[in-house]
């Protein structure tokens, strides 16, 4: 699968580009699914048996066994997310490394398209998320995570170490289910990616400063199911608010090329496709895990390290 040179001009652009039909439902995105109901079944069953959620599993759904869970108070996310918090990590710090998530990642198709981007020295970059956004009406009041609520104007570069500032680096934003207008699919500033990296502020969420942004040429990006979004990583971008009944899943994740700093050096990263050294490519996904589980024994007897460059404190966040 190759970008067309129509498509190559538009994100030079643009900054971003939709390719739809790129992680084919049944061999990437049903196994995928599987894995995480299997995932939440066990997280479910176990929060039922101690008492914290109290509708039978065996009545609901996937999409109402998140619903319940989150309404009790039963954190489901950061045990589905692919990677460590940005705040304290502990040794029994819940994440998800399966095959079907490893199988995404690693999916020729996709890494095909990515090669247009950064060429074929390709790393998985560790800056990921799962993404599954309930119905904006069912939000906490305080509910201010990114992964979990709408995101807020940001730049990838900016969530990143300064070290990376240079590295080039293409974020794919891979659609589980539809992401529309309704359910809160992104929106970008077409072009924007053009200029410097804007100042950022870590308040309830780490977000570009409201003065150095103009949103009213903010353009919202569709995705079908099994479609990408390719985004440079200097494009701003947010979410629009989940306004449909159902739960919005995706997978937010980043390629570097190899050799380059990734921008969170204490997390793994790993070869996903290589011309020159095709031996260096990580085919296990038990290796993968692995690997997350040994960078989180190391950091949780470490001092925090910020995921980021930005302080509260800054002149521009007063």
């Amino acid at each position: 699968m190759n970008l067309t040179p129509a498509q190559e001009e538009s994100f030079a652009r643009d900054g971003y580009l939709v390719v739809e039909g790129v992680l084919d439902q049944e061999t990437v995105i049903q196994p995928v699914r599987d894995e995480y109901a299997a995932l939440l079944d066990a997280l479910y069953d176990a929060w039922h048996r101690e008492g914290l959620v109290k509708i039978a599993p065996e009545t609901l759904d996937f999409d109402g066994k998140l619903r319940e869970a989150y309404r009790a108070g039963c954190d489901w996310f950061q045990p589905m997310d692919i990677s460590l918090p940005g705040d304290r990590i502990m040794a029994d710090t819940p994440m998800h490394f399966g095959p079907a998530v490893f199988n995404l990642l690693t999916c020729p198709r996709l890494l095909d398209l990515v090669e247009a981007f950064i060429g074929p020295e390709i790393t998985s970059n560790p800056i990921q998320h799962v993404r599954i956004k309930p119905p904006a009406p069912e939000l906490k009041a305080n509910e201010v995570r990114p992964h979990v609520g709408p995101t807020r104007w940001h730049q990838d570069r900016g969530v990143a170490h300064p070290e990376a500032d240079t590295t080039k680096i293409v974020t794919v934003w891979c659609a589980i289910s539809d992401a529309t207008t309704q359910n809160g699919c992104l929106q970008v500033i077409p072009g924007a990616h053009k200029g410097e990296l804007l100042p950022h502020c870590p308040q309830t969420q780490l977000s570009i400063v409201e003065s150095a942004l103009d949103s009213s040429r903010a353009r919202p990006v569709p995705v079908k199911s099994g479609g990408v979004l390719f985004l440079d990583p200097g494009l701003p971008h947010s979410s629009l608010d989940n306004r449909s009944q159902g739960f919005r899943w995706s997978f937010d994740i980043r390629y570097s090329r190899t050799g380059d700093p990734t921008g969170r050096a204490h997390f793994p990263s790993f070869v996903a496709r290589s011309r020159e050294n095709p031996d260096s490519v990580l085919k296990s996904w038990e290796v993968w895990r692995k690997m997350w589980e040994d960078a989180r024994a190391r950091l949780a007897e470490q001092p925090h390290i910020p995921i980021h460059r930005w302080r509260a404190d800054a002149p521009h966040c007063a």
